[in-house]
Parts: C-alpha cells; structure tokens; sequence
C-alpha cells in the first residue's frame, strides 16, 4: 500500500507549488493593494519584519507601486545584550527587503519599551511616540484643538500585528493597542473626518495553519472570499484587505528567497536551531493578510 501511495505524493508535490505560484501570480495581478502612499511598519522588535511581515514589506516596496516604505520598532531586542548588533542587522534586513535607505529605518531603545515576553506596553505611551513621529503638531496637545481643519499626519497607512499578535507575544499585542489609540487620537474631537492614517492589521491564524508554509494559500483566499473580498474600503478608498504571496521560485526581490534571506544573511546572531523550521514553514514567511481596522476617535 506504501508503494501505491508514491506516485499520488509525486503528483501532488508537483501540482501544490504549481497552484501556488498560479495562485500568488493572479493575485499580485488582481487583488488590490497599496500605491503612492507614505507607509509604516510598526514592530516590536529586531527580526519581526522578516519573520512575520516580509510579503508585505517585499510587496509594498515594489518600484511600480510607488511607496515609501520605512520601518518604526519600538525596541532593540537587547534581552540577551545584542542590542547594538540587532539594531544593525534590522537596517540589512530592510534594505533587503526593498526599503530605499538606512534611514528608513527607526529603532526605539526606551526603557518604556522593553524586550520581555512578560511586559505588556502602555498604549498611551505607543499613542505619543506615534503622534511625536508621524502627527508631531499634535505631540504637545491632549486632543487637537482645531475642531474645523481635516486631521493631518505624514505617513498614510500604518501596519502592525493583530489583537492576538501572532504569537500572543504581550509587545506584538501592546503595538496593536497604542496603534489604535493613536488612530482614534487624530480624529478625536473632530466629529465626521476620517482618519488621515488607515491602520492594517496582520491576520493571526490557527497553529495548524500556521505551519502550513505556502499551502495556506488556499485557505488565505477561501478566508477572504468569504469576508466578502475583504469587506467595504477605508473613507480614503483604501482596500479592506491586503493579501500578499511571495514568489514560490526564482531569486527575485519579491520572492521567498529573498524572505530567507533577510532571516539568514541579515539576523544572524537570530540564527538558533528552532529559527530553521519556522524559516522553513511558517505561512507567514510565505503569505500576508491584513485587515483594516475600523476605529471610531
């Protein structure tokens, strides 16, 4: 019976990839995304852009969608002392994925904000630190004070892990907090203006799923198509969703090679056993979903 089942296993270790890449190829083709716009990618510490978000950062970054992609981490990940060697491996790894320069690249070390898997953030200290960068006429106020003005910021979309944070790692889930509090701080006391700044949020997925590796495709967009596409678009016309697959095959800068990459040859010093197998075949180094966040000031 172990020798019948052979040639099924041959086919489909053909046929799965095949569909992959058809599948990644339409919808890079298809599904909407973002374009001309002032993107932040806001996480907790070294090596989360790579480990979770590198289809988004490869996809967002793409020359003909004409973004401006740069990263904000609140944290240098210096739990073990490799601080300073994280930070430098966070700016290779951006650079690899696509961003434009070093500069795109922001490491908070606060000790408001430190790396521990037991201490959850203050949201309101994440809310100021995001009004100081991106809304700095808004730093010194508690609420803005002309009520008459649309509400202004300098980026326009803001990407950050969901409410369960992936891992339910309490710094992922305490950026998707103070993210929402700095969105609905824009708009407060400005009845009827949309936000200047659509926040996206990284989709968490079962444990099964999770270590599907490129076959959750199938399960991404079942997911989607029943949500409706994604669900209506934000006040600006922003998606409702944003899925991107990283190429299967080939050694193109949008491709999972290249997601590998910025594991490997950029955090090294990240590089322990259990590293590999995530590397290998969690989805999250394959496909992205996000969600808009739909927050009232």
């Amino acid at each position: 019976m172990a020798l019948s089942t052979l040639p099924t296993l041959g086919v489909l270790a053909v046929i799965l990839p095949l569909l992959y890449i058809y599948t990644a190829s339409i919808a890079q083709m298809r599904l909407p995304t973002l374009r001309n716009k002032r993107i932040c990618l806001l996480i907790a510490h070294p090596d989360d852009e790579a480990m979770f978000f590198a289809p988004t950062v490869l996809a967002m970054t793409r020359p003909e969608n004409g973004n401006h992609v740069k990263i904000l981490c609140l944290s240098s990940g210096n739990a073990d002392g490799l601080g300073e060697t994280r930070k430098k491996e966070l700016v290779k790894s951006g650079l690899l994925l696509g961003l434009k320069k070093e500069d795109d690249v922001l490491v908070i070390d606060s000790p408001d904000f430190p790396d521990s898997m037991t201490t959850t953030w203050d949201a309101t200290k994440i809310s100021s630190l995001l009004t100081s960068a991106f809304a700095p006429h808004l730093a010194a106020q508690k609420a803005p004070k002309d009520k008459t003005s649309s509400p202004t910021a300098t980026i326009d979309a803001l990407i950050t892990f969901d409410a369960n944070g992936i891992s339910s790692h309490p710094n992922h889930v305490s950026l998707y907090h103070g993210a929402r509090a700095f969105i609905a701080f824009l708009t407060h006391g400005k009845p009827g203006w949309a936000s200047p700044v659509d926040l996206y949020t990284l989709t968490t997925v079962s444990l099964p799923r999770k270590y599907f590796a490129f076959l959750d495709v199938f399960a991404t967009i079942l997911s989607l198509a029943m949500n409706g596409g994604g669900g209506k678009k934000s006040d600006k016309g922003n998606p409702g969703a944003l899925v991107s697959m990283s190429a299967l095959v080939g050694g193109g800068r949008g491709s999972y090679s290249t997601a590998r990459k910025a594991m490997t040859e950029a955090h090294k010093s990240q590089m322990v056993w259990f590293r590999w197998g995530w590397i290998a075949l969690s989805r999250y180094m394959y496909i992205n979903d996000l969600r808009l966040e739909r927050i009232k000031s």
